[in-house]
């Protein structure tokens, strides 16, 4: 999608510091962190959120990965044991800014709860 700018990001057309790149997902460090560890966990193929997500075996092998990704980059950062969150925002007052599926990989400092 032309418009969207981490279908951007995935063409190569802006910068990112990519930590995870594979057939179906991108990770690359959040341009304003929340936390010492915040990375965006992306899909290549142009989703607008979860709530776009169907129940497919596609679907599923793209959510499998990207929580396989999460976890692999948690780990590669040494929050395995300590801990880690993981979030996926959906619409306007979810708090989602781009619309295209992505997930919040955050670390390394106790993190709140609710949040928000």
């Amino acid at each position: 999608m032309a418009d969207c700018l981490f279908c951007r990001i995935i063409a190569g057309e802006l910068p990112s510091t990519q930590h995870h790149a594979s057939d179906l997902v991108i990770a690359f460090e959040d341009i304003a962190p929340q936390a010492p560890l915040h990375l965006l966990i992306v899909p290549r193929e142009h989703i607008g959120s979860a709530a776009d997500l169907r129940d497919t075996p596609q679907h599923a092998a793209l959510l499998a990965r990207m929580h396989a990704v999460a976890a692999e980059l948690a780990a590669a950062a040494g929050y395995a044991d300590r801990g880690w969150r993981l979030v996926s925002n959906v619409g306007d007052e979810g708090g989602q800014a781009i619309q295209h599926l992505h997930y919040h990989l955050l670390a390394g400092r106790q993190l709140t709860w609710p949040p928000g």
